[in-house]
């Protein structure tokens, strides 16, 4: 705008010189030239005003465009931070789930381990108690001695003959074989005191038949009290 206004000041100071120097006619002609100079200006003029307000927009356009690429490029970074994230979290899943089968399958083995002891103690103890009801009739007919199998595979011993004075009184003991393969007694009617001591040197030396006739020798001893 500021270049069509210099512009149409110098067109009118060329008007003044012209108008001195040449006659109507060629004013005439001048005045033409100039009335379609200025149309040509304004036509440009308007043309490029045109041009440059699509411009304008066609840059608002770019600038609406560019905003929106650069939100969706902030979206698909945040969307591969969470698809990181869920990788991690299923890795670290996988994991946990490894281990937790891995010691699924310890304990499974452990169990089977204990399983297996188990059925080796039980096995040793029904052999154990097998032996000792073999030697029932040795028992009864040396010892005046009633062996009886009884809950939770123990042994019940029953003297009799002791009591001089009553010789059918009993004198009882409950034996069983605990965890650690010893023999223990779990009751003594009447009781005991060298019970322990009895209890300790069969578990030292294993021999069973001088166990049950100490004991017998207790009994004997205390009826005379």
């Amino acid at each position: 705008e500021d270049e069509i206004i210099l512009f149409e000041r110098e067109m009118k100071e060329f008007w003044t010189k012209l108008k001195s120097i040449y006659g109507t006619e060629q004013i005439n002609q001048t005045l033409a030239l100039r009335d379609s100079c200025k149309e040509s200006i304004k036509a440009l003029s308007e043309k490029w005003s045109k041009k440059l307000k699509e411009g304008d927009l066609m840059i608002d356009k770019i600038q609406e465009y560019s905003n929106e690429i650069l939100q969706q490029s902030q979206r698909i970074s945040e969307n591969q931070e969470h698809l990181t994230e869920i990788k991690s979290n299923l890795n670290q899943e996988e994991e946990q789930k490894k281990d937790l089968t891995d010691s699924i399958q310890e304990l499974k083995e452990e169990l089977m381990k204990k399983k297996e002891i188990i059925s080796s103690k039980n096995k040793a103890t029904k052999e154990r108690v097998e032996r000792l009801c073999k030697s029932k009739v040795l028992f009864e007919e040396r010892l005046g001695l009633e062996i009886r199998r009884i809950h939770n595979e123990q042994l019940q011993f029953i003297f009799r003959h002791i009591d001089h004075k009553d010789p059918d009184k009993p004198y009882v003991f409950t034996l069983s074989i605990n965890e650690q393969e010893d023999y223990e007694v779990t009751s003594c009617t009447p009781p005991l005191d060298c019970i322990a001591e009895f209890q300790l040197k069969v578990r030292e030396t294993n021999n069973f038949s001088a166990f049950v006739a100490n004991i017998r020798k207790a009994f004997t001893a205390l009826s005379y009290k």
